[in-house]
């Protein structure tokens, strides 16, 4: 059976982030990809115009039909904006995939600044949803915000990562690209002591709008599919890497990636 993977996440109109990326990246590394939408948004590259959430109760009725019908071999969460929808969120997924590994995205805001989870949802995302989570994947400004520690330099990636681990998850992957520097390092923290830090050259680009959603997403296709942890993390470092690389450059302002890298990659004569 193909590995299936449901995605509960916001939409992103300009197809660069969100549900979009999402569905991308996990088609493209072999899994099926079905959706629970929490909000919509109206964003191009320059910015998020409007957001929209989903109710609460529709939210939960699309996790409920896909998991009872299709199923799934791993979760990822993505933008739930509200405590109210994190909530619902959290008791269908304790109710319906206790066996099913869940991975936390705890979006926060958008590459422009515009917010993405009210204030007042963070201590429902920490409470409901970190601790049935097997992996978290925050940035230093969602760690930031999450922990109020401050990450100066790649030294206090695991320190910091380690007060992460502390609030419920299995795992940490704490991601280190907003530091200065040609050199990018993430940190992986686990309930069972292992610390992995991954590192690899920075890629300059304006095109990395969706990067968090996607490295999340490719990870959960790698879970979904058995790879460990580790493993899932390298390929999806990996698949983001070649999605930058290979960006098409579209918009005035961060623009997206190119998900469909490994289409063009097949195209090339030998």
């Amino acid at each position: 059976m193909i590995p299936r993977v449901l995605i509960v996440a916001g939409s992103d109109s300009s197809g660069g982030a969100g549900i979009q990326a999402d569905l991308k990246t996990v088609t493209m590394l072999g899994s099926y990809a079905a959706t629970a939408i929490t909000a919509l948004t109206a964003q191009n590259t320059l910015g998020v115009w409007a957001v929209s959430p989903v109710d609460p109760s529709f939210v939960r009725e699309q996790i409920r039909v896909v998991l009872e019908d299709i199923g799934a071999d791993a979760v990822k969460t993505g933008m739930l904006f509200s405590a109210e929808i994190i909530r619902i969120v959290a008791a269908e997924l304790e109710s319906r995939a206790t066996a099913i590994p869940i991975i936390v995205d705890p979006v926060m805001v958008a590459k422009g600044g515009a917010p993405l989870l009210e204030a007042t949802a963070r201590k429902t995302l920490v409470e409901r949803l970190f601790p049935l989570a097997a992996l978290i994947t925050p940035n230093i400004p969602e760690a930031e915000l999450l922990t109020g520690l401050r990450v100066h330099d790649a030294d206090d990636l695991s320190r910091v990562a380690g007060r992460l681990l502390e609030m419920g998850p299995a795992a940490v992957l704490l991601k280190g690209g907003h530091l200065e520097g040609d050199r990018v390092v993430d940190v992986l923290r686990t309930l069972d002591g292992v610390e992995q830090h991954f590192e690899g050259p920075r890629i300059a680009t304006r095109s990395s709008h969706g990067t968090g959603c996607t490295l999340a997403s490719a990870i959960t296709a790698g879970i979904a599919e058995g790879f460990t942890l580790v493993s899932a993390i390298e390929r999806a470092r990996n698949f983001v890497v070649q999605a930058l690389r290979s960006a098409p450059g579209l918009g005035t302002g961060h623009g997206p990636m190119n998900h469909a890298w490994l289409l063009s990659a097949e195209r090339r004569p030998n």
